[in-house]
């Protein structure tokens, strides 16, 4: 009783962690197109992956956790190349052609793409549900690329990075799930960021003549992106994910594209039109489909007349065994 009451707070942790996680990715998208205007994506990927180092690395070394061991290291890098490298050079120029909104829901693809590499190189399962969900979501994200095709090229250029974002960010969290269970949350970050930073060097000459040039709010944007968005966000999600499937904490974005599309109505003054909503909305039932655990429910659900007290035990012990091996 006292392991399964444990297992349930690390839940409710997780759950906390993976809130926090949401938000601050959420404001992101409204902070990169605000600052976007002052600095070119290299440049403000760069200065955002620095400023995360600067607070990471003093946590790091804060909390003496050492090196991480030799078994993280290829999700480290890969993470670092195409989460916190190519993911935010690639977002950052989607969104200076298309607005927040547009941006988070078109990246919201992502989850999917989560639970299908997920499915295949995790052995998390691939469920039909999984692969109908993904064709609605890529229908989604083709709506919003053909209502904003009238708004010339660089507009489904931008939609194109922004998916091409997601395919990053899918790629990033598939390849620190292994990585987690070598390395702290904290651990992996640390140096995923600073990899990103590296992997962004060549932008150095541009945010440094940018940054001279920009005024305090664009650049107060840009640490804001590297302190929350980044060193905080990213290590509350990976706290979660240590403890869940790669598919079910892509499955907790669903309510960012919203939170987005809030903020920059309150913030920037922008509200993607209706056409545009509507394929996002798509991408979201997408996502919602192909994480449906009906038949699931179904299975586990107890016969007629109850299970008796051995197979409620049996229950018990795999549901505190599922906690401890995730």
């Amino acid at each position: 009783m006292r392991q399964e009451t444990r297992a349930a707070g690390v839940d409710k942790l997780a759950v906390a962690a993976a809130t926090v996680t949401v938000v601050l990715w959420a404001s992101a998208f409204v902070s990169i197109r605000s600052a976007g205007a002052e600095y070119g994506p290299g440049a403000l990927a760069l200065g955002r992956m620095l400023s995360g180092t600067l607070v990471l690395g003093g946590l790091w070394l804060v909390r003496r956790e050492g090196f991480p061991p030799r078994g993280a290291w290829p999700g480290i890098i890969t993470a670092g190349i195409l989460w916190f490298g190519a993911y935010m050079v690639a977002l950052n120029w989607g969104e200076q052609l298309v607005d927040a909104g547009t941006a988070a829901l078109v990246v919201n693809i992502g989850p999917i793409l989560i639970a299908l590499l997920g499915g295949w190189l995790l052995k998390e399962g691939l469920p039909p549900r999984l692969l109908a969900g993904m064709a609605v979501s890529f229908t989604g994200a083709a709506v919003v690329g053909l209502s904003m095709s009238g708004e010339g090229t660089s507009s489904v250029l931008g939609v194109l990075l922004c998916l091409f974002a997601a395919v990053a960010y899918a790629a990033g969290v598939v390849s620190q799930k292994p990585a987690l269970r070598h390395a702290s949350s904290l651990q992996f970050t640390t140096f995923a960021c600073a990899i990103g930073a590296l992997a962004c060097l060549p932008f150095s000459g541009q945010l440094v003549s940018q940054a001279a040039q920009a005024p305090a709010g664009a650049t107060l944007n840009m640490i804001y992106l590297g302190v929350f968005p980044t060193a905080i966000a990213f290590t509350t999600w990976g706290y979660a994910l240590a403890r869940t499937s790669a598919g079910k904490m892509g499955a907790t974005t669903y309510a960012a594209p919203a939170l987005v599309v809030l903020m920059s109505w309150l913030l920037l003054g922008e509200v993607p039109g209706l056409i545009t909503l509507g394929g996002g909305l798509l991408c979201l039932a997408g996502v919602a489909v192909s994480r449906s655990d009906r038949g699931l429910r179904r299975r586990d659900r107890p016969a007629p007349g109850g299970a008796g007290p051995a197979a409620e035990a049996e229950s018990r012990s795999a549901l505190v065994q599922a906690h401890t091996r995730d």
